[in-house]
């Protein structure tokens, strides 16, 4: 089943400023801040969540197929795109613009100063679902007018979608927030988007759940809870190998329950698989760097739940 994964395409340039900003920033200053942080150390990873999801649905053995925009600049990205082997058919290069891209620099504290630029995002409204031919897809954070159009295409083709706003989700209102809902089938928050969305909707988390057939809350190191039929499952979180690197982590889980979803899968066994990939990838820098072979997902989720995954006995 080929799962359509609509969102961006991103570089994350990370850089690590070896002291601490508050040595550097004069509280009684700030209305005329200027200032220069010298970084010795940068990395530049690929991300994007559309990126990062189909990177890790292609590792559990799913269809997996990107619906981005890039700009002049996406060479590096998509070659990586034909090495892993994920088609970039529906990849569209915007001329004169740049592919989306992050710059994080962080402090000896963790504190992170972060500035994004969407570039070639804006354009992804410029992509149509319906000549996708996809079975089943999946909404996340991108440009407002692609996030908003992608969801109608779904809708109107018949292909059930995940409602996945991620970082994208203070772009919308309250109404624009109740129209993706009734349109999708399913939604996927964290907790502060879902507190978020009740905030702006008005409306409870119980309510919100009752627009789709399964709505997913996940909830960091505490697990994650899924809201359907009626019911309320309660998913553990996976202990990881490590702690590294939260990147990307939110990702890895929804490519798990897409592939739940992709094969029928029941939301217990669904969601653990989630959490499994969700802690495998915690334990490596970036969101797509953690290589395991779909033996080793499998082993790891013996070893969590014991029992093996469906197909895996």
């Amino acid at each position: 089943m080929t799962t359509l994964i609509c969102g961006s395409l991103a570089f994350d340039n990370i850089m690590v400023f070896p002291d601490r900003f508050k040595n550097h920033i004069l509280p009684e200053q700030i209305h005329i801040l200027n200032v220069a942080f010298l970084v010795p150390e940068m990395r530049r990873e690929y991300g994007g969540c559309a990126g990062n999801i189909a990177y890790n649905l292609m590792l559990l053995g799913g269809d997996a197929s990107i619906m981005a925009t890039v700009g002049d600049d996406a060479a590096p990205y998509l070659a990586r795109l034909d090495e892993l082997g994920l088609t970039r058919r529906h990849v569209r290069q915007v001329p004169g613009s740049f592919t989306a891209q992050a710059f994080i620099t962080t402090d000896l504290d963790d504190n992170q100063i972060t500035a994004f630029h969407p570039g070639a995002m804006a354009f992804s409204h410029l992509n149509k679902v319906e000549q996708a031919g996809a079975k089943l897809g999946i909404v996340a954070p991108d440009g407002r007018e692609g996030m908003l159009q992608h969801a109608r295409d779904f809708s109107a083709a018949g292909v059930p979608f995940i409602f996945d706003p991620g970082q994208g989700l203070p772009m919308f209102d309250g109404d624009d927030l109740m129209d993706f809902l009734r349109l999708a089938d399913y939604a996927c928050f964290n907790d502060y988007e879902a507190r978020l969305a009740c905030d702006r909707t008005g409306r409870s988390l119980d309510q919100l759940a009752q627009e789709v057939k399964a709505l997913i809350v996940t909830r960091g190191g505490e697990g994650s809870e899924i809201h359907a039929d009626g019911q309320r499952y309660d998913i553990p979180c996976v202990a990881p190998d490590a702690i590294v690197d939260p990147t990307g982590c939110g990702d890895a889980y929804r490519a798990g329950l897409l592939y739940g979803i992709a094969n029928g899968w029941d939301w217990p066994t669904t969601g653990r698989l989630a959490s499994v990939m969700g802690s495998i990838k915690i334990a490596h820098r970036g969101g797509q760097n953690h290589r395991p072979s779909r033996e080793e997902i499998g082993e790891r989720y013996r070893r969590a739940f014991g029992c093996a995954l469906p197909g895996q006995g």
